[in-house]
C-alpha cells in the first residue's frame, strides 16, 4: 500500500492554476515594499567620506534600500564603481543613492 505522503507527492508537478504561486509571491512582495529613506546633508557627507575610503576586499556592513526594503547587508567590497555610481558588495550591486550607512567590520 502506498503511503499518503507518497500518493500526494505524485501530484506535486501538476499545477492546476499555472502562475498562481508566482502571482501571489509578486503581490506579497509589492505589499511588503518599504519607502526609501532620505539622508540629511550631514549623513550624506559622512557617507561620501566612507565611500571614498573603501577598497576591494574590505569587510563592511551596509545599511541600504535593496530590493524594495531597508536592509543591512554584510559582506566584502568587490568594487567601488565611481563612474557607474554603485558599490559591489559580495555580488550585490548597490547604487550609491540607495546607501544610508557603511560601517567597516573588524576581522571578518
Amino acid at each position: 500500500m502506498i503511503s499518503r505522503a507518497d500518493r500526494a507527492r505524485q501530484f506535486l508537478p501538476f499545477d492546476a492554476m499555472k502562475g498562481l504561486s508566482e502571482a501571489l509571491r509578486e503581490r506579497e512582495e509589492r505589499h511588503c515594499r518599504e519607502e526609501r529613506l532620505e539622508l540629511s546633508e550631514e549623513a550624506a557627507e559622512e557617507l561620501s567620506r566612507s565611500l571614498s575610503e573603501l577598497e576591494p576586499g574590505m569587510p563592511v556592513r551596509v545599511r541600504c534600500w535593496y530590493e524594495y526594503r531597508n536592509v543591512t547587508l554584510r559582506g566584502t567590497v568587490t568594487a567601488v564603481d565611481a563612474g557607474g555610481r554603485k558599490l559591489v558588495l559580495s555580488g550585490h550591486a548597490i547604487p550609491f543613492a540607495n546607501i544610508y550607512e557603511i560601517t567597516p567590520v573588524a576581522g571578518a
